[in-house]
């Protein structure tokens, strides 16, 4: 899942409109900008094996310390906390710990079972949505369409980087996604890896968009 992750942290802005996009995108989206890391520093591994699933060629073979469900629990308080010392928002400290492990939730509706529970965890998790092309595309851009709804309803651009910006950074997730299924599989781990860490200008471009844009006063009605 791609756009979907970033779809549920545009939908937090609607539980917290002060906190910055850019945020919510790290919270959102922090184990798959932390895995890349890992694979560089051999902590953790992918394999590429075409067919492996219908969407993606990747077999995550070892990631317990970015994507098992205990780990994604304890970046999420983490990150929580270092937002809390700088923000003293304990609604944002609440929204970014349920963020960070809303990742491995929604992956776990379209991996395979490559999911770990824990750090040393032989029970592995995923209802493999991604060998059923149709219904975890629609699901993810479900989630996604969902999000763009909340938040242009909860902000409104203070000018046009405010709306260019915003569409722009939209638009460029699509392609992004788009290019995942259309492209040829990269040729090697370190090429992944390092493709991943092009995500942090994704975050980056979210926190200029959103200080362009500012709380729609209205949307405490909708």
């Amino acid at each position: 899942m791609f756009i979907g992750h970033f779809g549920a942290g545009l939908i937090g802005k609607k539980i917290s409109p002060v906190t910055s996009l850019g945020t919510l995108f790290l919270a959102s989206q922090f184990i798959d900008l932390l895995w890349p890391t890992f694979l560089l520093l051999g902590i953790e591994k992918v394999e590429i094996v075409p067919g492996i699933t219908q969407l993606t060629p990747f077999d995550f073979s070892y990631y317990p310390f970015s994507h098992s469900l205990v780990a994604v629990v304890i970046w999420g308080l983490l990150l929580g906390c270092i937002h809390f010392i700088f923000k003293r928002d304990i609604k944002a400290f609440f929204l970014l710990a349920l963020l960070v492990p809303s990742h491995w939730f929604l992956d776990l509706l379209v991996h395979r079972p490559d999911l770990p529970l824990s750090f040393s965890s032989d029970h592995y998790f995923g209802l493999g949505l991604w060998n059923f092309p149709i219904v975890a595309v629609t699901i993810e851009v479900t989630i996604f369409l969902l999000g763009i709804y909340f938040y242009t309803r909860i902000t409104t651009p203070k000018n046009r980087i405010g709306t260019i910006g915003f569409w722009g950074l939209m638009i460029f997730l699509i392609f992004s996604y788009l290019g995942n299924f259309f492209s040829p599989p990269p040729p090697d781990t370190t090429t992944i890896a390092w493709v991943g860490q092009t995500q942090w200008l994704i975050i980056i471009l979210a926190y200029w968009v959103d200080d362009h844009r500012q709380f729609r006063k209205q949307a405490l009605l909708i």
